[in-house]
């Protein structure tokens, strides 16, 4: 019986110790990518887009608060990447850590739903987990900036790009994870039913390379492409283009091209994220509206239904009605 205790012990352990390891090396991987588009504000390297706080949001939702451990050692690896570690690297480990452990236990207290099938979790994920739980980081992080040597007067401008950034990560990448975990290839399908989800993505991608490459200010036709991935496809349809969108509208900004060209490094982020914030918060939000709608209307549908076995057991002569009615009558 010990024995059985003690391989049954083990062999969570082992699996515990697995899960922390794939986070780890998701939480590098991420952050490895993310860095390519880093820029220097104040002294400080910073990223428009940091995809690392959305991987490990995600994680902690699904998995559990266990693996936080994976979650610091994947900040400290990517840290170690990039040049010696110094006590700066703790805070900043530790404000990644607890950025994203404090935004799950402020979800979970709303009592979030993974599946983003209502409106008060897209708002919830919006400012309670994105904006309010970054604030941790970014204070950590910068306020570790400092004491190591970052001039007090950069302090404000590069709290607000680390804020922005890791905010972006959690608004644009954890929608997208959350979405793919639900989605089912059907087995059956028509070809149109394919072409559809096709030509939107192709369509969010060439109309951004364009308007993100010429010199008009055109950035906002994206949103009628992001409106009706909301609208038909929900967050499984609007993750991916508005990840499209930042990665592409990003590149353009720091290769300062298109509507970027002419403005200078302060003015170029606030347009990057203006732009970027409302395509993830306008997308979400519809999203989780059109979905809740949807659940909403299969409620009705099934209780209707119930409804009707119940009056044809109580009337057998009687027809069953039907759900949803005939058109016109």
């Amino acid at each position: 019986m010990a024995a059985v205790v003690r391989n049954e012990v083990l062999r969570r352990l082992g699996a515990a110790g697995l899960r922390i390891l794939a986070v780890a090396v998701a939480y590098f991987v991420a952050g490895r990518l993310g860095l390519l588009q880093q820029v220097v504000i104040a002294g400080a390297k910073v990223t428009p887009l940091w995809p690392p706080t959305g991987i490990a949001l995600t994680c902690l939702l699904l998995l559990g608060l266990r693996i936080w451990p994976g979650i610091a050692l994947g900040a400290f690896l990517v840290i170690v990447s990039i040049g010696p570690a110094d006590p700066a690297s703790v805070g900043i480990v530790a404000g990644n850590t607890l950025a994203p452990v404090c935004a799950c236990l402020i979800l979970r207290w709303v009592d979030f739903r993974v599946e983003l099938d209502r409106l008060r979790d897209g708002l919830a994920l919006v400012f309670l987990g994105a904006l309010v739980g970054m604030l941790i980081s970014a204070t950590m992080g910068t306020g570790s900036l400092v004491l190591s040597g970052l001039p007090l007067s950069g302090f404000w401008s590069t709290w607000a790009s680390w804020w922005t950034g890791d905010a972006m990560g959690v608004l644009v990448v954890t929608p997208l994870l959350l979405a793919l975990r639900t989605v089912r290839l059907p087995r059956h399908t028509d070809l149109y039913e394919w072409a559809e989800p096709v030509l939107l993505l192709a369509g969010t991608t060439v109309v951004t390379l364009v308007v993100s490459r010429t010199s008009l200010d055109l950035l906002f036709l994206v949103f009628p492409l992001l409106i009706w991935a909301a609208l038909r496809f929900q967050p499984a349809g609007a993750a991916p283009c508005v990840l499209l969108v930042s990665v592409i509208t990003i590149v353009a900004a720091t290769d300062h091209v298109g509507p970027f060209a002419h403005h200078g490094l302060l003015a170029t982020m606030v347009t990057l994220q203006a732009l970027n914030g409302s395509a993830a918060l306008t997308t979400l939000l519809l999203a989780a509206v059109v979905a809740e709608r949807k659940s909403t209307y299969r409620k009705i549908e099934d209780a209707c239904l119930d409804l009707a076995e119940v009056v044809a057991r109580l009337a057998p002569g009687e027809p069953t009605p039907r759900w949803p009615p005939d058109e016109g009558r």
